[in-house]
């Protein structure tokens, strides 16, 4: 089927582009910017992208032969009081567009709004609901609460709360029931109705298996993070309060902020439906739902899917944009160096390790080799397979190769050492400057007192490597 989708660099539509590109659909991409096109879809064969915003349709020029399309337009953190005219306004314009074509479906995804004090937020997605709403197309709306997945907002977030704080004193919001539902199953309910007609014109509630409070959600997520927290409720925390203790809390803005608190003070319910009849998947628990975002093997995935998409001849050009250092949460250590003789330097970090060694400070390496090993850790005993070859998959000391490549100059590295957290080192050519980035994502308070108490040794240890990697002797 030829798709059209709205919301292309959004959350929920960068990954929804993937899963419908691997069930051989050809995708008509909606972006305001032509040079902010995802990373992962930019050059794949079967995507096209057309500039359109739909605040200001006028010169938008969507094709006439789509056969059904995705409305994925939203943002909790816009600023000021007005979003709500303008989501319905963008709705509103879609729906034109939308008419002009030969489109048979519309597939929303909004929220739950079966509370009877609704948010101005699930307010404003139920409004944009009705508006889209057409005699020409059919629509089919998910509504769907919170979404579980690593790197949305309200994950996010709950992982900055739960990792800052042993102790919270919180606001009563906490107290507020919901039923959160895994990113892959929001996924999965969203592609498989497309084209399914016994769902034309119908409305259904996805969710999780538990009904389950926020408390809850920090206390299970901790659970699966191996860390023991105490939560104390207050009844007396304003919104306006509540919004700035989430504010300085967690790294999200003060807007999307007031937002969640906004949506956090109504209970998410969803209602029973035939949903099962059509759409065969068994929502994952909460638990379950964390567990998967926070798998080491998330990152080894990517690997293994890019390792089959080069055996069909897939993304052949775009590999290394599948594998990419985390953003959330994280410290950074980033130097650069001007590239004096790029083959030398290559060649150099393809020789890190083993008996090659980490060409500055080798006894400091060593040292935290010894100390992984007398902790249980894999030390520096493995070394590596070869002295001056590397491909994924490869052990490298305490390190694991997850990309290597020459032609696209970058190598990266994921950390299998014991600790309080998870690490990665990557190095990177791009236009003569060499690029070697250390980052480390903690775990709970020792992991942030582990990253201060080695940081001292960066301003030697990393400096010395990164000229060691420029410099002939």
């Amino acid at each position: 089927m030829k798709i059209l989708l709205t919301g292309t660099t959004g959350y929920i539509a960068k990954r929804l582009a993937l899963v419908l590109l691997e069930e051989n659909h050809e995708l008509v991409c909606c972006v305001r910017d032509l040079n902010r096109i995802p990373d992962e879809i930019e050059e794949h064969p079967s995507c096209t992208f057309i500039k359109v915003d739909f605040l200001e349709p006028e010169l938008a020029e969507i094709p006439s032969d789509i056969d059904a399309a995705y409305y994925l337009i939203h943002s909790m953190s816009k600023a000021g009081s007005d979003f709500d005219t303008l989501e319905k306004r963008c709705a509103k314009n879609f729906k034109a567009l939308v008419e002009k074509t030969n489109c048979k479906q519309v597939l929303y995804l909004s929220g739950i709004v079966n509370d009877k004090s609704l948010s101005k937020h699930l307010k404003s997605r139920y409004k944009v609901e009705k508006t889209l709403k057409s005699k020409r197309y059919a629509l089919t709306t998910f509504r769907a609460g919170i979404i579980v997945g690593s790197g949305s907002a309200s994950f996010e977030i709950i992982r900055d709360i739960v990792e800052k704080l042993p102790f919270m004193i919180t606001p009563r919001w906490l107290k507020t029931k919901t039923q959160p539902i895994a990113i892959r199953d929001v996924l999965g309910y969203l592609s498989q109705a497309l084209g399914n007609e016994n769902l034309y014109n119908k409305s259904y509630d996805i969710y999780g298996p538990e009904v389950l409070t926020y408390k809850q959600m920090l206390l299970q997520f901790a659970e699966v993070r191996g860390l023991k927290r105490k939560i104390v409720t207050l009844p007396v925390l304003s919104p306006k309060l509540s919004s700035y203790w989430l504010y300085f809390v967690t790294s999200t803005s003060f807007h999307l902020a007031q937002a969640l608190v906004d949506s956090m003070t109504v209970e998410v319910i969803g209602k029973k439906s035939d949903i099962d009849n059509y759409i065969n998947i068994t929502p994952v628990t909460y638990k379950k739902a964390v567990e998967l975002a926070f798998q080491k093997i998330e990152q080894n995935a990517v690997v293994s899917s890019w390792k089959d998409a080069v055996s069909s001849g897939l993304f052949r050009s775009q590999l290394s944009k599948h594998i990419e250092l985390p953003q959330y949460g994280c410290f950074k250590d980033k130097r650069s160096r001007k590239v004096i003789d790029e083959q030398f330097t290559i060649d150099k970090i393809w020789s890190i390790g083993g008996r090659n060694g980490w060409y500055s400070f080798n006894r400091l390496w060593k040292l935290r080799g010894y100390l992984d090993k007398l902790f249980g850790g894999v030390g520096l005993r493995r070394g590596r397979t070869h002295d001056n070859y590397l491909e994924p998959g490869d052990p490298l000391d305490f390190w694991r190769v997850l990309f290597a490549d020459k032609d696209e100059k970058r190598l990266l590295l994921f950390a299998e050492m014991r600790l309080p957290g998870e690490a990665w080192l990557e190095f990177k050519i791009e236009k003569d400057i060499l690029y070697q980035t250390a980052v480390f994502r903690p775990k709970g308070i020792w992991g942030r007192l582990y990253w201060w108490s080695v940081f001292p040794f960066h301003a030697f240890v990393f400096k010395g490597m990164i000229n060691a990697l420029i410099e002939k002797e």
